[in-house]
């Protein structure tokens, strides 16, 4: 714990990073749960300071990057983010998490609080892929009206999966089943991630397969479509939303501010959704809710699970944002059974508190979690 003086001392004039770790930690797990898909591998970044506080992310880019990151970083003010991003920053998101948290820690106060602090709860979605083939036909309407059911019943307001089928008016059907079990309260989101046709074979949507679709969805009762075209067509997207009464979204696949301003500009999409992480960090997803308000645009964070959710949490907080994406969660499993393995790195054992389908902010400083350093030293690979 920093003792008030040297608090004073590292307020007084800058905190400079020291040093600079990445690393990966195993938790143990068995095999069934590892099989199951418990989530037990992450890769932690330790930012040392000045001041004698550490900051922690458990979002790092792989080992490899470590000797550009500590060129990037050491030495440095660890407060001038706004320069190490430009300095390129943008490419390790995750370090930039840690940095934030060493400043929290150092302020007493939880990151989004820092940034404006707009809100403290938020509703969680719950992303599902089931293991098998990556496009899901394998996965019946059923099972997946089944786990949408688990999550209702376990708070959680709403699910999104793949639009991913070969026949894409499939997952319309999938919805209109989804629908009938869970009635009209619970959100459905359909994701198409465009940019992945070297992982499934897929081919980006024609402009009228995306309306046939998106028209599909609508009826079936879905509550949003996600980039059903190519990341770099600005024009297609808003001309679908123009003609659809569903939300048309995307965003995660950019890299700083620029490429939302070309969505905003063109009104390409109904919702932006910045990625905590590959988008640039917490600063720059604060940015982008900044911009995307100015033009009546709101702004939900692309998700992810587990001890990396952290950073993401402290944007959406700071932005007031009406969903956290959680991701990618294994059915039948819950999101808390996924992660459970991350709570023996923390004192609380708890990583974030879930009331009625919302997450509710930390009171914790920084990334608001109570990191056990003993524990990372101990599972370390």
């Amino acid at each position: 714990m920093l003792s008030r003086r040297s608090l004073l001392l590292a307020l007084a004039g800058p905190v400079r990073v020291t040093g600079v770790e990445i690393y990966d930690i195993r938790i143990p797990v068995t095999q069934d749960e590892a099989e199951a898909g418990l989530m037990h591998a992450f890769n932690v970044v330790e930012v040392a300071t000045s001041a004698g506080v550490t900051g922690y992310s458990f979002a790092g880019p792989g080992t490899a990057h470590l000797p550009a990151v500590r060129r990037l970083l050491t030495g440095q003010d660890l407060f001038a983010i706004e320069k190490h991003l430009d300095n390129g920053l943008e490419k390790w998101g995750g370090v930039e998490h840690a940095l934030w948290d060493a400043i929290g820690r150092i302020a007493k106060q939880p990151v989004y609080r820092l940034l404006g602090g707009a809100s403290t709860r938020v509703k969680a979605y719950v992303t599902c892929v089931w293991p098998g083939k990556e496009d899901q036909q394998h996965v019946s309407y059923r099972e997946q009206a089944e786990q949408a059911m688990r999550l209702q019943k376990a708070g959680f307001p709403g699910m999104k999966i793949r639009a991913w089928r070969p026949n894409p008016l499939d997952d319309a059907d999938a919805c209109a089943e989804i629908r009938a079990a869970t009635g009209p309260g619970f959100a459905i989101m359909f994701d198409r991630t465009a940019h992945v046709p070297s992982i499934i074979g897929q081919k980006v949507w024609s402009f009228d397969t995306g309306l046939r679709v998106a028209r599909a969805l609508q009826r079936a009762g879905a509550y949003w479509l996600e980039e059903p075209f190519a990341r770099d067509d600005y024009k297609s997207p808003a001309r679908l939303a123009a003609m659809v009464d569903i939300p048309i979204t995307g965003g995660e696949g950019y890299v700083g501010t620029g490429s939302f301003q070309q969505c905003l500009v063109n009104r390409t999409y109904d919702i932006l959704q910045p990625e905590g992480r590959g988008s640039g960090g917490i600063l720059t997803c604060r940015k982008v809710a900044s911009m995307a308000e100015a033009y009546h645009v709101p702004c939900i964070l692309h998700g992810t699970m587990a001890l990396m959710l952290a950073g993401w949490l402290q944007a959406t907080f700071a932005t007031g944002a009406e969903w956290q994406e959680v991701a990618l969660v294994r059915p039948p499993l819950l999101p808390q059974q996924q992660w459970a393995p991350g709570a023996k790195v923390l004192r609380n054992k708890e990583l974030y508190r879930i009331e009625n389908g919302e997450i509710v902010a930390s009171e914790l400083p920084g990334l608001g979690l109570d990191v056990i350093p003993e524990a990372l030293r101990e599972f370390r690979v």
